[in-house]
């Protein structure tokens, strides 16, 4: 298996300057910490702005004005499949054309702007497709601030944190760009994105690895932004009928 040589983060933004300095913050820190302990690897960040009607393009320029890995791709989709589908093909525009063996060794890590990964998200993405893995999933935990107890209680008991998961996420998800493009790639909808790229990935017989070691912190609104995204789930989670516990 090609070692990863390259890294590219992609992070659809589509109005999040609540959220936005604070993930890019976090995105760089695991860009940091990477390059620190693997020097041969590059790191580029490419964040895509979607329609943004607030100062998440400034917030974006200011952040990358101060980092070169940064670039900013600004589209009109008001969709997150469509805008990380549209990120990566611009990674992928970027690699020789007989890039095979670059495919292989590029790493498409996943985000979203209202998220936070660890420092050690990149390294431990890297490691796991130094090992043999074609596709990373991630855990990821709603963040408690502002969210309603209920709500949390009930996600925490419907989601574990325990490997082999089954879930996907595409605040933590990450893929070899071969195995992207030989799958595809996002198909361009509004929602479950991630979801459908992993069915695929799977089909072709790629390595999916499953794991908890690496989480992602996530907003706990319940606002959606996609129709059935993160938001929405938790929303329709807190209409759910209350179950009485026996003592």
């Amino acid at each position: 298996m090609d070692r990863i040589g390259q890294v590219a983060v992609v992070v659809p933004v589509h109005n999040e300057e609540q959220h936005l300095a604070r993930a890019l913050s976090g995105i760089r820190a695991a860009a940091n910490a990477l390059q620190a302990c693997q020097p041969g690897v590059g790191v580029t960040i490419v964040v895509v702005l979607d329609t943004c009607t607030d100062n998440s393009q400034e917030i974006a320029a200011r952040v990358a004005a101060a980092d070169t890995r940064i670039t900013l791709l600004e589209v009109a989709f008001r969709s997150v499949g469509k805008s990380r589908r549209a990120g990566i093909g611009t990674l992928l525009a970027a690699c020789p054309p007989s890039a095979g063996a670059a495919s292989r060794r590029l790493w498409l890590a996943n985000t979203d702007a209202d998220s936070c990964v660890p420092a050690d998200w990149l390294q431990r993405q890297v490691g796991l497709a130094d090992a043999g893995a074609d596709a990373v999933l991630g855990s990821v935990e709603p963040d408690p601030e502002g969210m309603d107890p209920e709500i949390l209680r009930r996600w925490h008991a419907r989601h574990p944190f325990e490997e082999n998961h089954s879930h996907v996420y595409g605040a933590n998800f990450g893929v070899r760009a071969s195995a992207y493009e030989l799958s595809g790639g996002f198909p361009r909808q509004r929602s479950h994105e991630d979801r459908a790229l992993v069915e695929k990935l799977r089909r072709r017989g790629f390595v999916v690895r499953a794991t908890d070691s690496i989480r992602v912190l996530t907003s706990g609104r319940i606002h959606a932004r996609a129709p059935h995204g993160f938001g929405a789930y938790l929303f329709a989670m807190g209409l759910e009928p209350a179950v009485a516990v026996e003592g």
